[in-house]
């Protein structure tokens, strides 16, 4: 079981990565938030993202993976399923 930092962590990195990606306020990106609907990213933007994860946690996503992660929270889930350790301090 992992415990809330690596959770905190992981959605850290996914909040900043979107709010440099997409020119948006970090605090406005939540668990919650979805991709497509709430911060209009496009298939580039959600491509970059996946591979940040990849970069950083050592998760390999398939595309019909990404295809079914719809929210922030889905995407820590996702890395944390595959003990998300990073790689990098």
């Amino acid at each position: 079981m992992t415990d809330t930092g690596s959770r905190e962590q992981v959605f850290d990195l996914v909040r900043a990565h979107l709010a440099d990606e997409l020119d948006l306020d970090p605090e406005a990106i939540g668990e919650e938030t979805r991709f497509r609907e709430d911060l209009e990213a496009d298939s580039l933007d959600l491509y970059t993202l996946v591979q940040e994860l990849e970069d950083a946690y050592g998760v390999k996503m398939s595309d019909e993976e990404a295809a079914q992660i719809l929210t922030v929270g889905q995407a820590v889930d996702f890395v944390l399923a595959r003990d998300g350790t990073p790689d990098v301090a």
